[in-house]
C-alpha cells in the first residue's frame, strides 16, 4: 500500500489502464482527451509564476555577477554542444537502421494526412529567422510576458527583475521576504495540481491509443522502435558520458527524477514536469541560482528530445519518399535545425511544427512527408518529452557541479531518507555552503 501512495506508481498504473481502455474501446477512449488537456493547462498556468519566483529569488541574492555571467556562457555552450550531439545520434541511428526503406510513401493513401499537414503548415508559417526568434524574447509590455504562454519572455523579465533587485535592494528590504512567501504559496498550489497527474496521464494516453492505435502503429512500428532506440542511446551514452565527466551517475540522476520523467511520459509534454523539477533539483543538491537560470533556459535552448525527433524525422522522410539525401545535405540540415529547433518544443506537437518549418525553409525534402509522422506524433512525443526532461535535468546537475555550486551529500541522500511528499513539493533551498558562494549572509537579506 505504501508503494501505491507514490506518485510515479499511480501515474504508471493510470498509463497502463489507459492503454487497455484505448485498445478495448477506442471511441470512448478518445473522449478522455479533455482530462489530459486540462491537466496540462493547469500546469502551464503555473509556469510563469514559478519561473518568475525561482529566477528572481535566485538572481536577486547573487552578489557576484561575474559568476552569473560565466554560468550563462557555460550554459549556452553546453546547450549547443549537447543539442548537436543529439542530432548526430538521430542521424546515425536512422541511417544505420533505415526504417523508411521500402515504404514508398508515394504509393500510400495520404489523403487522411493531407488536412493535418495543411494545419501544421499554417502553424509553422511564421518567420523562424534568427532575428524574429531574438525579438520574440522581448515582450510587448512588462506584464504581457506572463500572458503569452512562452517561457523565454518570462525568463527575460525575471532576469531583469532579479538583477535590479540584487543591485538596488537593501539588506532589510521586505521584498525579499515577500518573494519567499510568494514562492511558498506558488509551490503549495502546485502540490494541489500534482494530485491530479494520474488522471491527466490517463486521459492523455487513452486518447492517444484510441486515436492512433491499430493499423497506424503497426504500419510505422519500425520507425517508432528506431526513434525510441535513438532516445535510449542518447540518454545512456551521450548524457551518461556527460554526467560521468562531472563525477555523477546517469542512473542515480534518473532515480532522482523518475517521477518527473514518468509524468512527461504520460502527458507527452515536457512542460508538465517543469514545476516539480524546479523544486526537486534544488532539494537534490543543485544551487537555487543554477536551477533558476539553467532549467528555464533549457526548455528553449536544450530541447534534446526535439533535436532527436527532427534528425530522425528528416532521415525517415527521405527514406520513405525515396529522396536522395547525401551526407553533405544532412550536415547542412543539421546547421539549420540548430536554429529552428530552439523554443516552443516543450508541448506535445511542438517538435513536429519545428520539423515542418525546417523542411519548408530548406525545400530539401517533400513537405508532404510530414504527413507520415502526424499519425504517430503522439506516440513519438512520449520519448521526445521524456528525453527533454532528462536532458535538462542532467544539464542542471552537471553545470552545478562544474560551477562548484553542488551539494554532493544532499544528492546522495535524496530519496534515501524520508523527504517531502511527492504530491506537495516545496520551494528549493540552497545548501548553506553553496549559498555563501553567491549570496549575502541570510541575516543580511531578510528582516
Amino acid at each position: 500500500m505504501k508503494t501505491l501512495g507514490k506518485l510515479y506508481v499511480q501515474v504508471l498504473i493510470a498509463i497502463a489502464l489507459a492503454i487497455v481502455f484505448g485498445l478495448l474501446s477506442p471511441r470512448h477512449a478518445v473522449q478522455m482527451k479533455p482530462l489530459g488537456e486540462g491537466f496540462i493547462a493547469l500546469l502551464k498556468m503555473m509556469l510563469g509564476p514559478i519561473i518568475f519566483c525561482t529566477v528572481v529569488h535566485g538572481v536577486g541574492h547573487v552578489k557576484d555577477f561575474r559568476r552569473l555571467g560565466r554560468l550563462g556562457v557555460k550554459t549556452l555552450l553546453y546547450f549547443e554542444v549537447v543539442s548537436t550531439l543529439a542530432m548526430l545520434v538521430g542521424f546515425i541511428v536512422v541511417n544505420v537502421l533505415r526504417p523508411g526503406d521500402g515504404l514508398h510513401a508515394s504509393a500510400l493513401d495520404a489523403a487522411g494526412a493531407g488536412h493535418a499537414t495543411d494545419s501544421i503548415l499554417k502553424a509553422s508559417s511564421a518567420d523562424f529567422s534568427l532575428t524574429h526568434f531574438l525579438l520574440s524574447i522581448i515582450p510587448r509590455t512588462l506584464f504581457s510576458a506572463f500572458t503569452s504562454g512562452d517561457i523565454l519572455p518570462v525568463l527575460f523579465v525575471s532576469l531583469l527583475v532579479g538583477a535590479a533587485l540584487s543591485l538596488a535592494g537593501k539588506p532589510d528590504w521586505i521584498a525579499y521576504k515577500l518573494l519567499d512567501e510568494a514562492q511558498a504559496i506558488v509551490f503549495r498550489i502546485l502540490g494541489f495540481i500534482m494530485r491530479l497527474s494520474p488522471l491527466g496521464a490517463f486521459g492523455a494516453m487513452a486518447a492517444a491509443v484510441g486515436s492512433y492505435g491499430g493499423a497506424t502503429l503497426l504500419y510505422l512500428l519500425r520507425y517508432i522502435l528506431t526513434y525510441y532506440a535513438s532516445a535510449v542511446i542518447f540518454i545512456l551514452l551521450v548524457l551518461g558520458s556527460v554526467a560521468a565527466l562531472a563525477g555523477l551517475s546517469i542512473f542515480r540522476i534518473l532515480s532522482v527524477i523518475k517521477d518527473e520523467a514518468v509524468i512527461a511520459m504520460g502527458t507527452a509534454a515536457s512542460e508538465a514536469a517543469f514545476p516539480r523539477l524546479v523544486a526537486k533539483l534544488g532539494q537534490a543538491g543543485c544551487d537555487e541560482a543554477v536551477v533558476g537560470f539553467v532549467l528555464p533556459a533549457g526548455y528553449s535552448f536544450n530541447i534534446d528530445g526535439a533535436c532527436l525527433y527532427m534528425a530522425c524525422g528528416v532521415g525517415f522522410i527521405a527514406q520513405a519518399t525515396d529522396t536522395p539525401l547525401p551526407l553533405s545535405q544532412q550536415l547542412a540540415l543539421l546547421a539549420v535545425m540548430l536554429v529552428t529547433s530552439k523554443g516552443g518544443a516543450g508541448a506535445a506537437g511542438g517538435a513536429l511544427v519545428k520539423l515542418t518549418a525546417t523542411l519548408q525553409s530548406t525545400r530539401a525534402l517533400p513537405l508532404s512527408g510530414v504527413g507520415l509522422l502526424f499519425g504517430i506524433d503522439r506516440i513519438l512525443a512520449i520519448a521526445t518529452s521524456t528525453t527533454n526532461v532528462i536532458g535538462n535535468s542532467v544539464a542542471v546537475f552537471v553545470l552545478s557541479r562544474w560551477e562548484g555550486m553542488f551539494d554532493r551529500r544532499r544528492f546522495d541522500a535524496y530519496g534515501r531518507e524520508e523527504g517531502p511528499s511527492p504530491a506537495s513539493p516545496t520551494p528549493p533551498e540552497p545548501a548553506p555552503a553553496q549559498a555563501r558562494a553567491i549570496e549575502a549572509p541570510a541575516g543580511d537579506r531578510l528582516t
